[in-house]
């Protein structure tokens, strides 16, 4: 007889990362490679986390230290929190897991958009749980349809905004609406990862919700502050909600050099200015290029933008990497004609534009490549 998993674990759909440039160049042939799928930042890491994490190196022989301490003081300081509201995780991922351990049995409901972030269906399945997925609105959560959905089974509802793959975010006067009435037993799982980039005067800071509803709300140091690499994310919640998740936290979790350069990056304002600015101007130029091709896009808040390319599945994003740029494909979205692309830096920009005509002229109708 063989190994039989779990039920839960035989439905699950994989989450499937945007390729590596070094996998691409191996795979392809290829020695030209950028990088524009995972909205990571072109710039880099912050210099100031650099400069930290170079003073750390000799000490990595050491485990880290555990309750993120000296991180843990100065995000507190930074958002003006008490300590003993945050919980830091490997990643902002992290967290949807451990909110999932600590308060999700097999069975319970949770509620998520569709299309949206998929590791909080991956997670949520995994747990056995029963997700209840709200389709989105022109591109936008639907929180009437999410708040209808919430039953009193309903143990998480998760909300990211800004959303990923979309680029939309829900409005202050949205989202209180959504909170007012919500049951005091569920979980509202706020995933703000792209904070930093969102200038809009009613993005609603969800810091200012907390007192009012069981929410936890995440951010990570992935994006804006450039260390996808080291894996750091946080949670802000009450001390009750934190206290449960860090029962069922693993020891040791955010590394060394994470915590370490995190810190450095906290402090480097000149660094998350410039990737703001950047993001800024790529998004102008590259809206402006795709309104000059006819070419369909959904206006967005964070550090990407999703694209319609074609009425029906035509296999861009294979072709772009064929050209040596790595884009996201929505076929895990079940978004076949639609690919989403980091901004990136001005000539990575200008070459995905470039690849991206010449795929176009090429003709409206085209046909797949091979599989």
């Amino acid at each position: 007889m063989g190994i039989v998993p779990r039920k839960a674990v035989l439905n699950v759909k994989s989450y499937q990362p945007g390729k590596p440039i070094e996998e691409v160049k191996r795979e392809l042939g290829l020695s030209n490679v950028i990088k524009m799928a995972s909205n990571e930042n072109p710039l880099g890491p912050s210099p100031k986390a650099i400069e930290a994490i170079k003073k750390y190196l000799g000490d990595i022989n050491m485990y880290p230290e555990g309750g993120c301490f000296y991180l843990r003081q100065a995000v507190a300081e930074k958002l003006k929190i008490k300590p003993e509201q945050l919980i830091f995780g490997n990643g902002s991922d992290e967290l949807i897991e451990l909110v999932l351990k600590a308060f999700v049995d097999e069975g319970d409901e949770v509620v998520v958009a569709n299309p949206t972030f998929l590791m909080y269906e991956v997670a949520s399945s995994v747990h056995g749980a029963k997700i209840k997925a709200v389709p989105t609105r022109y591109f936008k959560y639907d929180l009437k349809a999410m708040k209808k959905a919430v039953s009193k089974n309903t143990k998480v509802v998760f909300i990211a905004n800004p959303d990923n793959p979309n680029g939309t975010y829900v409005t202050k006067y949205e989202l209180e609406g959504f909170l007012k009435g919500i049951p005091e037993d569920t979980i509202v799982f706020l995933d703000e990862a792209y904070y930093d980039y969102v200038e809009e005067r009613d993005y609603p800071n969800g810091l200012d919700y907390l007192g009012k509803n069981n929410l936890i709300v995440t951010r990570t140091f992935s994006k804006a502050y450039g260390l996808a690499g080291l894996r750091v994310g946080f949670g802000v919640s009450n001390p009750e909600i934190i206290k449960y998740m860090e029962t069922v936290r693993d020891p040791f979790n955010v590394n060394s050099l994470g915590q370490i350069g995190a810190i450095g990056a906290l402090k480097d304002k000149e660094f998350l200015s410039k990737s703001k600015k950047m993001v800024r101007e790529g998004k102008k130029f590259i809206y402006a290029e795709l309104k000059a091709m006819g070419v369909r896009y959904v206006p967005s808040v964070t550090n990407f933008i999703l694209i319609e390319l074609c009425p029906k599945p035509c296999g861009i994003a294979e072709r772009l990497l064929k050209k040596g740029v790595i884009v996201r494909s929505m076929k895990a979205w079940g978004m076949e004609n639609f690919i989403r692309v980091t901004v990136g830096k001005e000539s990575e920009n200008k070459r995905f534009i470039r690849e991206l005509k010449n795929i176009i002229l090429q003709g409206r109708n085209i046909i797949p490549p091979e599989q």
